[in-house]
Formats: structure tokens, sequence, C-alpha cells
């Protein structure tokens, strides 16, 4: 009881641990970014195959994982995807270890990717954003669940581009449920169902419109699911300016890529990293976003 006293009157040691909590979980974050979709892709062929009457004898096509019977977020344990080396606990410690490793497998000294150590460093700076704006509270927990969901997300889609079902829907009945218990986040019960409705048919109908235009589908159901799970934690209203956001920053970053990297037009750019970025700024700067809105442009 002391400890939980010390921790809700001593902000800066409430941020820390948060921060520090994020580091940890943003080290899972880069493994289920990595084996959610391998795990999907086994259970959708496995499935196919069970239809078509046929033996599965190859469970997916990823090199690394196929050798593996078992695979699932626990096993098999840590390991080197070039030479099977066991990752020891003390070459997983967010961000120190790869800095001690010098950033290479310490037993056939292949790199390792610098994306690990920078998801780690977001998901511990995000989580600190949280803790600061939200304080040591219950919904600061919850708000933690969803700030850690939506980098996974944007990891999975940007890698595959999928938003994986067993993230979002979950994520939206979590928000539903959050408003439902009034946990002082400021969203009404009545505005998160609205939300979730709104969200999905707002993209529902962009999707058909487009796709009735020009023959091709623009967005996967995926984005559908994950603006209602945002729109189910903050509301209807918080839904324009998240389209708003995630639309010009998606514009601007897909202009850059093709000027500057040449990336070809014709290859599809995913959706959802943009959306989970809109999202989160509406998350810890909303308020201040619709005052300078209501002030400058409007007022």
């Amino acid at each position: 009881m002391e400890i939980i006293n010390l921790i809700s009157s001593t902000p800066v040691l409430f941020i820390t641990i948060c921060a520090v909590l994020g580091l940890l979980v943003g080290s899972f974050l880069n493994v289920v970014a990595y084996r959610l979709p391998i795990m999907l892709q086994r259970e959708w062929k496995e499935q196919c195959c069970e239809y078509l009457q046929i033996e599965n004898t190859n469970p997916d096509s990823n090199e690394s994982s196929a050798k593996f019977k078992i695979f699932n977020l626990q096993k098999p344990d840590s390991h080197c995807p070039q030479c099977n080396h066991p990752i020891k606990p003390w070459e997983n410690v967010p961000l120190i270890s790869y800095l001690f490793l010098g950033g290479k497998c310490s037993n056939c000294k292949s790199r390792i990717s610098l994306r690990y150590p920078c998801v780690e460093f977001v998901s511990g700076v995000c989580s600190a954003l949280v803790a600061s704006s939200f304080g040591a509270t219950w919904l600061t927990l919850a708000l933690l669940l969803l700030c850690w969901s939506l980098i996974a997300l944007t990891l999975i889609d940007f890698d595959h581009q999928l938003l994986p079902d067993n993230i979002t829907i979950p994520l939206l009945w979590l928000g539903l449920l959050v408003n439902t218990l009034d946990l002082g986040f400021g969203v009404s019960l009545r505005d998160a169902v609205i939300g979730a409705i709104a969200g999905y048919l707002l993209l529902w109908a962009v999707y058909w419109l487009f796709k009735l235009a020009t023959g091709k589908e623009g967005m996967g159901y995926g984005d559908f699911k994950l603006l209602a799970a945002l729109g189910a934690w903050m509301g209807w209203q918080s839904l324009l300016p998240i389209i708003i956001l995630s639309s010009l920053v998606g514009a601007v970053f897909g202009i850059a890529m093709i000027i500057f990297m040449g990336r070809d037009r014709s290859i599809p750019m995913p959706f959802g990293p943009f959306l989970t970025g809109a999202g989160f700024i509406m998350l810890i700067w909303g308020s201040q976003l619709s005052s300078f809105y209501m002030n400058t442009i409007v007022g």
C-alpha cells in the first residue's frame, strides 16, 4: 500500500516505471510483429488443407520458421535467425543488450536489425507520454494496452499490409469496456458506441466509393476495424481529426517515397500505420489540437 501511495504521489517515479515497462513490452512487440502473421498464415493454410482434404506438408513459406513444428508467441525460444543461437536473458535487455553486443549476434556476428531497439525505444517513449498525460490511474493502464496494441498493428501492417482481427477486435471491445466503466477518460458509452459504428462505416463507405469509381480496392477491412476501435476508445468526435491527420501524413509520405526513393505508384501502401499514428496523437494532444482549431481556424 505504501508503494502504491509513493508511486501515486511521485509523478516522475511513475513515468519512469511506465517508460521502463514500455521498453520491456517493446521487446515483446517485436516478437508479436514477427510471429503473429506467421501463426495466422499457418492457421489459414491448415484450414484450407483441411477443407480441400489434402495433406499440409509445408506449414509456412518462411524459411526461418518452417523448421519449427510448434511456432507461437512462446515457442520456440528467442534465437538468432541466422545461426539459431539461443538468446540469453542478458542478451535480451531492451536497448542495453543491442549496444553491448554492438548490434551483432554474439555467436555468428551477423547484424541485428536496428528496428528492434527502435521499437523498444518508441514503446518506452510512448508509454512515458501516456503516463505523464493521464497520471497514476487505472485509465493509464488501459491506455498503455491501447498504445502497445497500436505499435504492434503499425509494425504488422507495415510488413504485411495486414491488421489482424486478433488485435483489432479485442481492442474495440476493450475501448467500449473502458468507457462503460467510466474510468475518467471523458467519453460516454453512447459516444463510444457511435464512434465504433461510425468509424467502421466511414471507411467502409470510402472503400466502396473508391472501388466503384476505379475498380480497385483502396484499403482493407482491417482499416475499418481499426478506426472502429479508435472510435470506441475516443468517441465519434475524434474520427474526423484522425481521418484528416492520417490522410495528410499518408499523402505526404507517399509523395515523398515516390519522389525521393522512386517508389512505384502501383505498389499499395498500408494505411494502418497512419491511422495508428493519428490515433495516438489524438490520444495525447487531442484537446490541445481541438482548442487550436477552435481558436485559430474557427475563431
